[in-house]
């Protein structure tokens, strides 16, 4: 009997999101790596690559950015891209909506999107649908009101408003 292998966890993502990670792919591939090769062959070149710097630097540059080309394949390959403007029941969170919160014990607003694990930007208010706030979110509409588990203790918050778009 053929072990199945375990089903590697979704990669949810968003159309910029994914856009994002192929750009990256490209610039480290056809960008930066060709000119770290070309400077590792010019410092081997130089003869006595024990001392050379440009060489062992080059060396360790490379070996860096093959390994993030390997780690940037396997997310593509097991993204799921989730386009929010395709969603239903625009009423409701789920993922890529932006969703405006007010705090009801510290009396004031937070704005939050909720997108893939490899758009996190906490400064943008980009948080993963898997964080314990956006899995309290997801399905809630304005009006609600959720408890989230915080560090710093429970905390309660109104759903003010949920929009799909940019919103930046």
């Amino acid at each position: 009997m053929e072990e199945k292998k375990p089903t590697p966890p979704k990669n949810y993502i968003t159309p910029e999101g994914f856009a994002a990670l192929e750009a990256e792919f490209q610039h480290l591939r056809k960008v930066e790596r060709p000119e770290v090769v070309r400077t590792v062959a010019w410092a081997a070149s130089n003869g006595d690559r024990s001392e050379n710097g440009d060489y062992i630097y080059g060396k360790k540059r490379l070996r860096q950015i093959d390994s993030r080309l390997r780690f940037l394949m396997k997310r593509m390959d097991i993204a799921e891209v989730v386009d929010p403007v395709l969603q239903q029941n625009l009423e409701r969170v789920y993922f890529g909506a932006w969703v405006t919160l007010y705090s009801l014990s510290r009396e004031s607003e937070h704005r939050y999107r909720i997108v893939g694990q490899d758009e996190l930007e906490p400064s943008k208010g980009y948080i993963s649908w898997i964080s314990p706030m956006a899995k309290v979110l997801l399905g809630k509409q304005a009006g609600d009101v959720v408890r989230v588990q915080t560090p710093a203790g429970e905390e309660s918050y109104e759903i003010v408003d949920v929009e799909y778009g940019s919103g930046d």
